[in-house]
């Protein structure tokens, strides 16, 4: 249905209360699909459905995917993964049987994945003794939660009863919503892999975050194998591309089925990658049967897929019924997971399902975890999972030096949410725009400020230098600006401020190196001693023995009075120049020369002639061919 907004909505609900008779009634799909859910009349894993409404106040398509979570205790891990990206639950409760026990679990279980909308179908209203009895109790025991308005619509599929007005109210919330976002980072869960004949790999799941394309490269997480997809479609229509809250199935070139597996992410290769640990904000229902203990080991649930975990508590030796408390997960394998992502903690048996979690930090570090400065930044994300700003202003203030292209990846936040609150904190004065980076403003002022004095102490200490040598102005910022964007942006700042970059140097646009009192005796000696033998000066080390000397014939090099020829070679740039002259004319009327003929017309020995040459040849003078130069 082109054109249509797309949403997902997934059952709920106890054993034998009628999910898969209800979707089968309301779409004409039968969402059990394995010939054991055929033979023993329950539902074991995930099923699948699609329906097409209209809102009903307007003439928009809705295409709905619908997934058939299991009601049996024992596959509750399949009921969670299907209800990974869900806009809108379909709690069933069956008349005859109320409020059951798998029913409260499920409904824990859809809190705990984030899901804020539901209709309740009351089935096999048939049998039912006492109809508004059985409503007041669905009533009443979602009170308190976050469907306690949820709408209830009796049904039955025996006799048709209501079928219609259940569509009509699933059209009408959903016509509520404002449709899966899409922020450029798609991601789809996998559910499903099957190979075909003559096809290949085939991966179906719900994708949410963005578009895939036909002919696109994508990623493989956690493994981080690359594929290229070939073909795709969406409930057995292809397309050319789908889009964020549709049902997909890719399938997929350059990998096997066996590298790929339910609980696998498909996404871009610029998303980033898998982690092992992560840090969550987690809490129990009110309605929960036990607390939650330090260092337990249990299943976390993430998207369609769970891993094995131990628990770290922030604080508390454990966390009540009821309660919240930062945490960390420590996976036995890794997982990709977006801060802001929902999770669900089940007991290690599988028979329990004791927490959620939503993710602040999906590459956390074990180390550290505990101390306060952490504590105080994730209990700052997550007041913030909902604002850019406060989320970017969280990040900046934690790590002084943010870039803006690669910072906030593996968010919910588009790249236009990012640029937005980078905007907004640039405007409000608290953060500066830097080379591609975000800067603490506090952090950038004092930075600007030290260059200056560093700058300036190099001046008073060392007045015979052109100024302070880049490398060592990078050394002594690269604790706290590292990157060499932010680094540059600085250097720019400071030329704005009466600074001026001269080579690899930095200086003060006033200042002017001269040789020091103690220097000048020094500088005049060097200076004689390079004009009396212009063709064969000393070596440096006889030239310059002593640390006064040394600075002063820096100096001399820095201003350009000597040039240095080699490590152990200095000649004042007039000799230079001359030497330079002699050999230019000398091949110019001989054509290429040997060392030895340059030798001689420089009048020079060869431990000058040759490091001259070798100077000559660096500069782009002359060209070493064989054993002869020439003029480039």
């Amino acid at each position: 249905m082109s054109g249509a907004a797309h949403f997902i909505v997934a059952t709920a609900g106890h054993v034998d209360h009628g999910k898969s008779a209800l979707i089968k009634a309301l779409t004409g799909i039968d969402p059990d699909r394995l010939p054991e859910e055929k033979a023993r009349g329950i539902t074991i894993d995930l099923g699948f459905a699609h329906l097409d409404l209209q809102a009903p106040t307007s003439s928009s398509a809705l295409h709905v995917g619908i997934v058939d979570v299991p009601g049996h205790e024992d596959f509750v891990k399949n009921m969670v993964a299907g209800v990974g990206s869900v806009d809108l639950a379909l709690i069933v409760v069956a008349a005859d049987d109320g409020w059951m026990p798998q029913t409260e679990e499920h409904l824990q279980i859809l809190i705990y994945a984030g899901v804020r909308r539901a209709v309740v179908a009351l089935t096999k209203v048939d049998l039912a003794e006492d109809e508004a009895g059985r409503i007041a109790e669905i009533r009443s025991r979602l009170e308190d939660t976050a469907f306690a308005d949820a709408p209830i619509v009796p049904t039955s599929v025996q006799t048709g009863r209501g079928l219609e007005a259940l569509k009509a109210r699933l059209a009408k919330e959903l016509s509520e919503l404002p449709g899966a976002p899409d922020i450029g980072k798609p991601r789809l869960a996998v559910d499903r892999v099957f190979t075909l004949p003559g096809t290949g790999t085939v991966v179906t799941g719900t994708l949410a975050g963005g578009t895939l394309n036909r002919g696109q490269f994508v990623v493989i997480h956690p493994g981080g194998h690359s594929a290229r997809i070939r073909r795709i479609q969406s409930h057995g229509r292809d397309l050319e591309a789908a889009g964020a809250g549709t049902r997909t199935a890719l399938n997929l070139t350059d990998v096997t089925g066996e590298r790929i597996a339910r609980g696998d992410v498909i996404t871009l290769s610029d998303s980033g990658g898998s982690s092992d640990c992560v840090d969550v904000l987690m809490e129990t229902s009110p309605r929960a049967s036990r607390p939650v203990k330090d260092g337990v080991r249990v299943r976390v649930h993430y998207g369609s897929g769970n891993v094995p975990a131990h628990v770290a508590l922030a604080s508390a030796k454990q966390l009540e019924v009821g309660g919240r408390e930062l945490a960390q997960l420590r996976l036995e394998a890794p997982i990709f997971v977006f801060t802001g992502d929902h999770l669900t903690l089940r007991d290690w048996s599988g028979q329990q399902t004791l927490a959620g979690a939503v993710v602040l930090d999906p590459d956390a570090s074990r180390r550290a975890f505990r101390e306060g400065g952490r504590q105080d930044w994730l209990a700052h994300v997550a007041q913030s999972l909902d604002d850019a700003t406060q989320f970017v202003a969280a990040r900046v203030a934690r790590d002084v030096t943010v870039r803006l292209s690669r910072a906030f990846v593996k968010t919910r936040f588009s790249q236009k949410d990012i640029d937005g609150a980078a905007a907004r904190l640039i405007q409000a004065g608290t953060a500066v725009s830097a080379g591609g980076f975000l800067v603490d403003t506090p952090a950038w002022t004092r930075a600007v400020e030290r260059v200056a004095a560093l700058v300036d102490d190099s001046h008073r200490l060392n007045p015979e230098r052109a100024g302070l040598p880049l490398t060592d102005l990078r050394s002594a910022l690269k604790k706290e600006f590292p990157f060499d964007e932010v680094f540059d942006a600085l250097i720019a700042v400071a030329c704005e401020r009466g600074y001026a970059r001269s080579g690899s140097n930095l200086h003060r646009t006033t200042h002017r190196a001269q040789l020091p009192e103690p220097l000048r005796d020094a500088g005049e000696t060097l200076r004689k001693v390079l004009a009396s033998q212009p063709m064969e000066p000393p070596s440096r080390k006889q030239l310059a023995p002593d640390a006064v000397s040394q600075r002063a014939l820096r100096f001399l090099i820095e201003t350009g009075e000597a040039v240095e020829v080699s490590t152990d070679l200095v000649m004042s740039n007039a000799s230079l120049v001359a030497a330079s002259s002699q050999v230019r004319n000398f091949i110019r009327q001989h054509g290429p020369a040997t060392v030895s003929e340059l030798r001689q017309a420089v009048g020079a020995s060869r431990r000058i002639v040759v490091p001259l040459l070798e100077y000559l040849d660096r500069t782009f003078v002359t060209l070493r061919q064989g054993d002869k130069r020439s003029l480039r």
